[in-house]
């Protein structure tokens, strides 16, 4: 570098020497040569202390930085894993849900269909014991029907015989009248 500079230097009073005003300009050589020496101990002195300190600051300040990028690194892959088992736990109570939706209606439809089949045997028992009613209602009171029936036919064949008649003779005699007619209806 200093042969650089006194490169320069020589070229610029060779080139002073022809044009004559560059004198102004260049400093005086004991001047010049006084700078070079101030400037070479300045920098020896930033060199020796200055740059190793610089260059430790710059060392320090990049092992800091690899080490946030790599504890970014880790944040970012737990951040990761953290946001991957989440969505596996969601996508499992999605799952459950559905199921649990699924059981309940399955539990509603069973509990539909037994309800009906209970309304169902419940009706068709009513309706039994209803036809079973009637018949007894129909059969009591068709006997009792017939019961009055023969009593009547005995009181009007009293009265247009005009004497008394065997009662149990005449209802027997009735009564096979009518099961005859019950059986010709058939």
């Amino acid at each position: 570098m200093l042969y650089a500079l006194s490169t320069v230097l020589i070229l610029a009073a060779e080139e002073a020497e022809e044009t004559g005003n560059i004198g102004l300009v260049l400093p005086e050589s004991y001047e010049l040569v006084a700078g070079i020496i101030a400037f070479g101990i300045v920098f020896f002195f930033v060199w020796k202390w200055a740059f190793p300190a610089i260059d430790k600051m710059l060392e320090d300040r990049q092992r800091a930085i690899k080490g946030q990028m790599e504890d970014a690194e880790a944040t970012k892959a737990e951040a990761q894993s953290l946001l991957d088992d989440y969505r596996k736990q969601l996508a499992e109570a999605k799952g459950e849900a559905a199921g649990i939706v699924n059981e309940a209606r399955e539990s509603a439809e069973a509990m539909k269909t037994d309800i009906v089949a209970k309304a169902q045997a419940e009706a068709e028992r009513i309706g039994t014991k209803a036809r079973a009613d009637a018949a007894t209602e129909r059969d009591r009171a068709l006997a009792s029907a017939k019961v009055e029936v023969a009593n009547l036919s005995i009181d009007l064949a009293e009265l247009v015989v005009g004497e008394n008649l065997d009662r149990t003779a005449q209802l027997g005699l009735v009564e096979r009248y009518l099961a005859d007619l019950e059986r010709m209806s058939d």
